[in-house]
């Protein structure tokens, strides 16, 4: 019998707990750093049967790094690890360390796909020129408070005519002028950088036959095609296009317990910005494509039958199915087989 390793990491240090039959042979603490790690494991434990550690900030840096180095690196989830781990009395990184391994050792563990770095680099363009936008509109925002209090009106407007327009009406108020404008050269800033980020988005969602293909769904842009196919990756990672809504967290919760049993809100598990895209798609989708289009006849009237926000939803979950069939088949999208 080898041995199983459980891995507890943090930013400095790695509580490391390595069993052999049953029984705990040793427990130390290592730098986090992937290579002193594996020198570790192969002074302690020479033959490794499995190296455990839950999802987490470092997790994809340790998986590809201990995987080169010729380790049986396993990435588990985190929520399903933290009900066997909550049984310790006492919450230490060592006792932690010692439940990972013991879980590696009983098989009770679910293991989590991890994305490879090309995909990584991708959502992570993606989550920076969101993050952009966001913070220009939050200084926006700010500019038009700020200058609400002394009785200046921004019209609502964007781009160069928020600019001009902020400009005018402080023409006549010098000091005023004094703080708003450093304001101001920061939202042309980020605005500038922003942009920069989204061109290269475009840049590389034109080079990618994946995302070509998926932008041919009405409402799906480069951005929420360059989002989905970094999340999803290989299609073949999913048995049933209707998995992937709920791995979103698009499904609908369900609780039955005795005489109880109802469907709650939706699970909101999984990628958080991506589900967040999707559902602009789907609310493009509503408001001027038609959900015709995608969800067939039951999608004509959807806003009067469940209201606009379960619709947009309900318009989601089905964009992730049609999304994932269409990296399956390699087809363009079809309103009519899109429909059924």
């Amino acid at each position: 019998m080898g041995e199983y390793i459980g891995l507890d990491v943090s930013l400095k240090e790695t509580a490391v707990s390595i069993r052999r039959d049953g029984q705990r042979i040793w427990r130390g603490k290592c730098v986090s750093d992937p290579q002193a790690l594996a020198g570790l494991i192969r002074k302690r434990a020479a033959d490794a049967e499995k190296v455990v550690f839950e999802t987490g900030p470092l997790s994809v840096w340790f998986y590809h790094a201990l995987t080169s180095h010729g380790l049986p690196a396993i990435c588990i989830d985190a929520r399903h690890a933290k009900a066997a781990l909550d049984m310790a009395a006492n919450k230490t990184d060592a006792n932690d360390a010692d439940g990972l391994a013991h879980l590696a050792e009983a098989g009770f563990y679910r293991e989590v796909r991890v994305k490879a770095f090309d995909s990584m680099l991708s959502r992570t363009l993606v989550n920076a020129r969101s993050k952009l936008v966001r913070i220009g509109i939050e200084i926006s925002n700010q500019i038009r408070g700020m200058m609400k209090i002394f009785g200046l009106m921004v019209p609502r407007s964007a781009g160069s005519k928020f600019d001009i327009q902020v400009q005018d009406l402080l023409s006549a108020h010098s000091e005023l002028s004094a703080i708003i404008l450093p304001l101001l050269d920061a939202w042309r800033a980020v605005r500038a950088r922003a942009a920069d980020l989204g061109r290269k988005v475009l840049a590389q969602a034109r080079a990618d036959e994946k995302c070509q293909l998926l932008m041919s769904v009405p409402g799906v842009g480069a951005i929420t095609a360059t989002a989905f196919i970094a999340a999803v990756e290989d299609p073949a990672n999913f048995e049933r296009s209707r998995s992937v809504g709920a791995w979103l967290g698009l499904n609908t919760r369900h609780y039955q317990s005795g005489e109880v049993d109802y469907d709650g809100h939706i699970s909101r598990r999984g990628d958080a910005h991506l589900r967040g895209l999707l559902h602009e798609a789907a609310t493009v989708i509503l408001t001027r494509t038609g959900p015709v289009v995608i969800c067939g006849p039951w999608g004509t009237k959807p806003r009067e039958r469940i209201g606009f926000k379960r619709a947009a939803v309900a318009v989601a979950r089905k964009l992730t199915v049609i999304m994932h069939a269409m990296l399956q088949s390699g087809e363009l999208f079809n309103k009519v087989t899109a429909a059924v």
